[in-house]
Parts: structure tokens; C-alpha cells; sequence
């Protein structure tokens, strides 16, 4: 898989491309959650981008299933509900839902979350810059069982 900052240039210059040929710029993210599986798969532009492990509801907690658009973007954010728990890089999507960064990556790949969607920290920075970059409106989050 290629590095975080080859990917980051192969964006960029991909972005660049309409703008060199008159072509108006659109950009699509799609971030899809595995629930069976316990994985994030972004795509930009239908092109895979990367395959991270998440950490999301337990036993007795749930996670929604569907399709959703980002509604907010926290750089850092603590969690109101579950003992001002940090959340870095949280991009809320549904009724304060959020995928976010943990400092628990020991349990990703497995349930384990509030019913949030978990990433390791670098990734969950890595997909809030490109939600920022492209922008809202241009990302989709799927949860599938």
C-alpha cells in the first residue's frame, strides 16, 4: 500500500487536474464500515484509498446501520456522555454518532466502542484532513452489518 504522504501527493495532483484543464473539480469520499468485519474501506473518486481496522459497538451498545453524510467536524472533542472521554479528529454523522480517534488501538479490529466508530489516531487524522479538504457535502459514510 503506498505511504501516507505518496497518497496524500497523488491527491493533490489529482485535484489539480481539473482545475489545469478547465474541468470543474468534484471529488467524492466514500468511507464504508464493515460491522462483521470490523473495517473502514475509504475510496476517493471510486479509487481505493485505504483499509483500516475500527472498534465499534459492543455487546449491549449499537452502532447504525445506513448511509449518512459528516454534519460536524471536531478537531478534538470529549465525550459528554461517557466521562469527558477524548475524541480526536471526530466527524460526527448521525445523532452523535461519530467516527474519531482512540487511544484503546490494542482493541480495534474488534466490538468494543460506546457504539461510536473507532480509528487508530493517525488514520482517524488522515480521514478527517480529507473530509475537510473535500469537504462535507462530498463524503459519504456507509455502515453495513
Amino acid at each position: 500500500m503506498p505511504s501516507k504522504g505518496f497518497r496524500k501527493l497523488a491527491l493533490a495532483a489529482a485535484a489539480m487536474l481539473p482545475l489545469l484543464f478547465g474541468a470543474p473539480a468534484s471529488a467524492s469520499i466514500v468511507a464504508e464500515i464493515d460491522l462483521s468485519r470490523q473495517t473502514m474501506e475509504v475510496t476517493v473518486d471510486g479509487a481505493l484509498y485505504a483499509v483500516w481496522p475500527v472498534s465499534t459497538a459492543r455487546k449491549g451498545f449499537h452502532t447504525p446501520t445506513g448511509s449518512f453524510r459528516p454534519t460536524v467536524l471536531r478537531r478534538m472533542w470529549y465525550s459528554r456522555k461517557y466521562d469527558n472521554s477524548p475524541m480526536p479528529y471526530s466527524i460526527f454523522f448521525h445523532h452523535g454518532y461519530a467516527i474519531h480517534g482512540t487511544n484503546y488501538v490494542k482493541r480495534l479490529g474488534r466490538p468494543a466502542s460506546h457504539g461510536c466508530v473507532r480509528l487508530h489516531p493517525a488514520n482517524a487524522q488522515e480521514l478527517f484532513e480529507l473530509v475537510q479538504s473535500y469537504g462535507r457535502g462530498a463524503t459519504r459514510i456507509r455502515i453495513v452489518p
